[in-house]
């Protein structure tokens, strides 16, 4: 039996969908410019004129909603897939505006605007223009990988790389996107982007991840496939594990130890705020941050060695920090499951608002800013409770 990824419960919320998004109703550039101050900040910012001879990325993203709309296979999506895929195309380029440099040799780069722009979009659509989160996570995913048909093989490991990105995203409206990319601009090798494009969904045909995202044998192999160099997608590991370690992931507030009362209440807890509070350190008292994390890693080992099921309940907001602990947990052979928990934004500013110990607003938007959802490869399972 397959394991479940994002892009299935995109797929399961296109059948089952209760509504019709859209990031808005009236399309007008001089509307979206008055509307959305990232909108109105993509005039002015210069492009190489080798790739961008068009000018601005104000420019180059309304000829890039123009070709979209006039690709024949997006005038055959239906209408919520056509919404989804317009707003991508309108954030695709949204971090250009805090990347973008002139080099001494006077050429324009940007690098790292989708990467930045996926965060910007996933916060735009959390906090400012409400979204499912299915929706959300496809348009984020969507600004992140816009590129990625253009540079595959320049990756490291082109089929890892594919077969992550077909765990978040549709990959044929990843590929409209890049070709709508392609054709909203002036260049001299526009007929190599398009080759590229063809290039990347036959690549994707190939493995498997086209129609669908690529299926594994279980949750074990596909964690053992995207943590380990060298590994094969249809290799299925020997099950060793034991016990198990519930980490659960969501900004201050999101109601992760209301989850844990109502769904986990006989499993044993580690905690950095209850380490906190018992030894009556602040939060915000950086000097003692390393003995707390010391103090919760010896409490995790005794769970650990025991083959004990525990909860690990932090914020675990990002994924980098996420793998710092996982990677603990493995090494004892425990199976990890990432629960990741959100509430719509405006009942997550309430319900920290009503906490015993609310967390200023400030540090909630700054947190907001750094928050990746947790990958259905970064642990043996992972649950979205949203």
């Amino acid at each position: 039996m397959g394991v479940p990824s994002l892009r299935d419960e995109y797929d399961g919320h296109q059948k089952n969908r209760y509504m019709k998004w859209s990031i808005t109703d009236n399309k007008d550039w001089s509307h979206l410019e008055q509307t959305f101050d990232w909108v109105a900040d993509m005039k002015g910012v210069p492009q190489d004129k080798i790739h961008h001879a068009e000018g601005d990325v104000a420019t180059h993203t309304q000829m890039v909603l123009k070709e979209l709309q006039s690709l024949q296979d997006y005038q055959r999506l239906d209408n919520q897939q056509q919404e989804l895929l317009w707003a991508s195309a309108l954030l695709h380029d949204v971090e250009k505006r805090s990347t973008t440099v002139v080099e001494e040799n006077g050429r324009i780069t940007s690098r790292g605007h989708a990467k930045r722009g996926e965060f910007t979009t996933r916060q735009v659509l959390y906090k400012d223009i409400p979204t499912p989160f299915v929706i959300r996570e496809q348009v984020s995913a969507l600004v992140r990988y816009h590129g990625l048909p253009l540079w595959l093989m320049e990756k490291k490991d082109p089929v890892k790389t594919v077969l992550e990105a077909s765990l978040r995203v549709d990959m044929r409206l990843l590929e409209l996107l890049t070709k709508a990319d392609a054709l909203g601009r002036e260049c001299a090798d526009q007929n190599d982007l398009l080759e590229r494009i063809e290039f990347f969904k036959a690549f994707c045909q190939e493995q498997q991840c086209w129609l669908a995202p690529r299926i594994f044998a279980s949750g074990l192999a596909r964690f053992n496939y995207f943590q380990k160099e060298n590994s094969f997608p249809d290799y299925e590991p020997y099950d060793d594990l034991k016990g198990e370690v519930v980490v659960l992931s969501g900004l201050p507030g999101m109601g992760k130890d209301t989850f844990l009362k109502n769904n986990l209440a006989g499993y044993p807890v580690v905690s950095l705020d209850d380490i906190r509070r018992k030894h009556k350190l602040k939060p915000d008292d950086s000097s003692a941050t390393g003995w707390v994390v010391q103090e919760a890693k010896e409490q995790c080992k005794v769970y650990l060695r025991k083959g004990q099921p525990f909860v690990w309940n932090a914020t675990n907001i990002t994924q980098q920090l996420r793998r710092q602990w996982i990677d603990l947990f493995v090494s004892y052979k425990a199976r990890v499951k990432i629960v990741y928990i959100e509430v719509p934004y405006k009942q997550w500013v309430q319900q920290n608002s009503n906490r015993e110990f609310p967390v200023p607003n400030q540090v909630l938007f700054r947190l907001l800013n750094k928050l990746e959802v947790p990958l259905q490869y970064e642990a043996h399972e992972v649950q979205y409770v949203v």
